[in-house]
């Protein structure tokens, strides 16, 4: 239905995802939102439509991956997108329909008594430039298993994406596939076991894999075995501008949000660098190419996750130093949100609502004075599904039709 109300104009939406911004009290009763001193987010709530949006349902904690597509309009119910399709998208492999995409940590592992045992599951968090090294080794040594086509291509860190390209476009659920990581450090790597006839096929040809990968690595000090986890096939799913009519980018630095990007049909920018300047400065840009701008900030997640509070303070405030120039380009709509929440002291996703600020000329405003969760719950959106915000969106841009005669 909302696809037939969708109509075009020339209005700019400006979409930034604070990863995890969502957050509990840490300190005197306070959140890291709350804690943190943010001048510009200030101002901007008090002129905003606040709220919360809920990423998958009450009580669900989400991964990045549902949550970001919630936010891109897309049921993650509906949509489960497996961690290996945007691992792969995320570092440029074409995913196709005969293709089986994983996401790797290469890991330290020791052999005993026939059993491979894992020592370190992330290899000492390996430089990147040591990654891409030894990924190189692995294409020059396994181009093919079984007339079967391996692609992998290196992450950041100990991070890897591979793709097993079979010559025919496979059955569904030939994905359905165990990790092999067993997620903690002296535990026997697990084999690939598929749930059905077409699945196994699969993880023969993946059992094979991995044995080969062990014989190209075992001189390896660090990075000598790889660990596979979230075995995943190309979804069927309609296009960001075919549902939305928006021309759409996203400026990201990992490469997962930029697989998530990928995967609804926006387009992935390049750009030198890995700080919000540079993300600002890429922007700038191409800020007349596109009608829709996805932008992603990391670290708020990142320092959630370590358990780090001060950290994700100083990140949320670093954030609003910048923000003056991101309202320099006049969006039509801005909003400010997260995909999920990150409390410091779970050091992890989890279900609370997550804060939302909508920034345009068709909003009361008014009723909160800042952008933290106590305000955000005080807001004329109020809480909400992750899904419904395109609609919101769509809506503050002029972008919808009305409904019925």
């Amino acid at each position: 239905m909302l696809e037939d109300l969708v109509q075009k104009n020339g209005s700019r939406i400006l979409l930034i995802i604070l990863d995890g911004v969502g957050g509990l009290p840490v300190k005197n009763g306070l959140t890291e939102l709350e804690l943190a001193q943010t001048p510009n987010l200030d101002r901007l709530a008090k002129e905003s439509a606040l709220g919360m949006h809920i990423p998958v349902d009450h009580g669900i904690t989400p991964g990045s991956g549902p949550g970001h597509l919630g936010i891109f309009g897309y049921d993650p119910l509906e949509f489960q997108i497996g961690r290996g399709i945007l691992e792969a998208l995320g570092l440029g492999i074409e995913v196709k329909d005969t293709d089986i995409a994983i996401r790797g940590n290469y890991a330290t592992v020791e052999y005993q008594n026939g059993k491979v045992i894992v020592k370190d599951r992330r290899a000492g968090r390996i430089p990147t430039e040591e990654n891409r090294r030894i990924t190189q080794r692995i294409k020059e040594h396994i181009k093919s298993i079984d007339g079967v086509e391996v692609l992998v291509e290196p992450g950041m860190e100990h991070r890897i994406a591979l793709v097993l390209r079979f010559p025919e476009p496979l059955a569904e659920n030939s994905h359905l596939i165990n990790d092999t990581d067993p997620q903690k450090e002296g535990r026997e790597v697990l084999k690939p076991v598929g749930e059905n006839e077409q699945s196994q096929k699969v993880a023969s040809v993946v059992e094979k894999l991995l044995e080969q990968v062990s014989q190209v690595l075992k001189d390896e000090p660090k990075a000598n075995y790889i660990l596979l986890r979230g075995f995943s096939q190309k979804p069927k799913m309609k296009s960001f501008q075919e549902r939305f009519g928006l021309k759409a980018c996203a400026i990201a630095v990992y490469p997962m949000y930029k697989g998530l990007a990928s995967l609804v049909g926006m387009e992935v920018l390049s750009f030198e660098g890995q700080s919000i300047d540079d993300q600002i400065k890429v922007l700038r840009e191409v800020w007349d190419r596109y009608d829709f701008f996805f932008f992603h900030v990391k670290k708020t997640d990142s320092y959630g996750e370590d358990g780090n509070w001060e950290g994700k303070v100083k990140a949320i405030e670093k954030f609003d130093e910048k923000l003056p120039e991101l309202l320099s380009l006049n969006p039509d709509v801005l909003v400010i949100t997260g995909d999920h929440s990150t409390p410091s002291v779970l050091k992890s996703h989890s279900w609370h609502p997550v804060p939302v600020l909508l920034k345009s000329p068709y909003v009361l405003g008014r009723t909160s004075n800042r952008f933290t969760e106590r305000e955000c719950l005080k807001g004329e959106l109020g809480i909400f599904p992750a899904k419904a915000l395109m609609n919101l969106i769509l809506a503050h841009s002029l972008r919808l039709s009305k409904f019925g005669a």
